[in-house]
This record gives structure tokens, C-alpha cells and sequence, in this order.
């Protein structure tokens, strides 16, 4: 599938799900507020912050995929991770202040807690059913087009369905005589919210802040390279993450008395053949050193 294609078939998937977490995150917070129900509420809360992260998901996709221009040489890939960081601290302040709200609750007069109507089960029961059929659409649509992003955005719709579990057991406990239980189920779906915010940033700044690429790749790399015919060994060789793109700086050794065209083939064959099996890879630079016994 081309790269034009993933993006169309990544961008519809996105505005798909996008919709259905808009109407579930109205549907919840009404439920919410019209049945007294603070897990609900913070439910509604979780669901928005899919809304957040779906849209981190476009800009990413929209943006990365512009070409470099003369204001930005190395690509635009990092304009995802600031909105990231943006919406990861909104979503941390929105947690803690219902988290706050809702441990009030805990320790109010117990006759002070209202008890949550029907209304709010039938949205926790909707919002279940939807988050993982979210969920399965998204995760089949990542794996198709190998996307880490949308594999992420659909992990998002998985525990929002958790999420929505814990409402269920608090509002129903709640009904059936314990009603603590529900602002417990808020506080506690508020951790998860404020966990997501953490991941979030955690990543993003990470990106931002050229972390190396994960072990298992620059194995993987270092696997390839020893492989192709004329490198006699990898002198250095670095990776830094770049938005969710990957940079590398390759070091080798070839025959020192070969002529510089083969050592430059070399390199060629080198740099397209990591950029052509690790698609994370954007960019190559390799270098060939003469290969010298005394200094090995």
C-alpha cells in the first residue's frame, strides 16, 4: 500500500472514530449531569480526551507528511509532539481537579451523595460496547498500514472501555446501597485519565528530546549493515528519534585500497537497504572509514 493510500485509509479511520467519541463524550456528560452521577462525568472526561488524542493523530499525520522546506530542512515531524505536550498538561489539570472534586464527595455527609439514575448504566453500557468496537476498527487498520500512532489512538479506545467498566460497578453499586461507590469509580477513572496525560508527554518529549531508537531496532539495524557485501565493520553508529521518524548516523569500514566508486556504492547499497526494510528510518547518513587491522 502507498504512502498516500496509508495516510487516506489512517485519516478516515481517525475522523471515524473521532465522530463516535464526540457524540459518546455529549451522551456521557449529559448522562452525567442529569443523573448525578460524578463517574460518569469523569467517564465523559476520559472520552474527550480520545477526541484530544485522535485529533494529535491527524495533525501528525497531516503535517509529517509535508515535504522540507526551506524554514524546516529536516521535515515537520515535531509539530506533533508540541501539541502532545499541550494536550498532555491539559489533560493532567482536567484529572486532578475531578479527582479532587471527586474524593470531596467521598468524604462528604453520607446523605449528601446523590444516588445516579438508570441513565447513567445505559451510557456506561453504550459507552463499553462502542469504545471496543472502536478499538477493534482502529487496531485492524494499524496493523494494516503499520502505524504506531493509530495502534496508540486505538489503546486509547481500550481503556476508555475499562474506564467505562469501573463506571458501571460504581453507578450500579452506588444504586444498590453503597453510595460512595460511585464518586470512587470517578476518582479512579481520573487515574487512568491523568495516567494517559503522563504517556502522552513521557513520549512526546522524547521525540523532542532525540532519545536513541529502542534496542531491538538498533539490532536490527546493526544486523543488516554486517550483512551487505564489503563492510568489514561498523566503526560508530547512532539513532535519535525525530517525531515518530528515525535518524541514523552510520560509521563502517571497507577495503582501503578499493577505488571510491565502490566504496561509494557501498554506502549506497547500505543506506537504501535500512531505509527500505526499517520504514521508521527517514534519513541514513553513512560513512565509510579504511578498514585498518591496527586499528581494530
Amino acid at each position: 500500500m502507498k504512502n498516500n493510500e496509508n495516510a487516506e485509509l489512517a485519516t478516515r479511520v481517525s475522523f471515524v472514530t473521532m465522530a463516535g467519541n464526540i457524540f459518546l463524550t455529549l451522551f456521557k456528560l449529559f448522562a452525567g449531569l442529569f443523573s448525578h452521577s460524578s463517574a460518569m462525568v469523569s467517564d465523559a472526561v476520559h472520552s474527550a480526551s480520545d477526541v484530544f488524542s485522535t485529533i494529535i493523530v491527524i495533525i501528525g499525520i497531516k503535517i509529517s507528511g509535508k515535504t522540507s522546506d526551506e524554514g524546516h530542512q529536516y521535515g515537520h515531524e515535531r509539530f506533533e509532539c508540541v501539541a502532545a505536550i499541550l494536550l498532555s498538561v491539559m489533560l493532567a489539570i482536567t484529572g486532578v481537579l475531578i479527582g479532587v472534586s471527586g474524593i470531596k464527595s467521598i468524604f462528604s455527609e453520607r446523605e449528601n451523595i446523590l444516588i445516579p439514575r438508570n441513565l447513567a448504566l445505559c451510557a456506561a453500557v453504550v459507552s463499553i460496547i462502542s469504545k471496543e468496537i472502536m478499538f477493534r476498527y482502529t487496531e485492524h487498520a494499524a496493523k494494516k498500514i503499520n502505524s504506531g500512532a493509530l495502534m496508540a489512538d486505538a489503546w486509547h479506545h481500550r481503556s476508555d472501555a475499562l474506564s467505562s467498566i469501573g463506571s458501571f460497578v460504581g453507578i450500579l453499586g452506588a444504586k444498590i446501597g453503597f453510595p460512595f461507590l460511585d464518586p470512587l469509580a470517578g476518582v479512579i477513572i481520573c487515574v487512568f485519565i491523568v495516567k494517559v496525560a503522563a504517556e502522552i508527554f513521557i513520549d512526546a518529549m522524547e521525540k523532542m528530546t532525540d532519545r536513541a531508537a529502542p534496542s531491538e531496532m538498533v539490532l536490527k539495524i546493526r544486523e543488516l549493515v554486517q550483512n551487505e557485501a564489503g563492510v568489514i565493520a561498523i566503526d560508530d553508529l547512532k539513532t535519535r528519534k525525530f517525531g515518530d521518524k528515525i535518524y541514523i548516523d552510520l560509521e563502517i569500514s571497507a577495503d582501503g585500497n578499493i577505488s571510491l566508486t565502490d566504496a561509494h556504492g557501498i554506502a549506497e547499497r547500505v543506506h537504501d537497504r535500512i531505509e527500505r526494510e526499517i520504514p521508521l528510518v527517514k534519513h541514513c547518513m553513512v560513512h565509510i572509514n579504511p578498514y585498518s587491522s591496527e586499528l581494530k
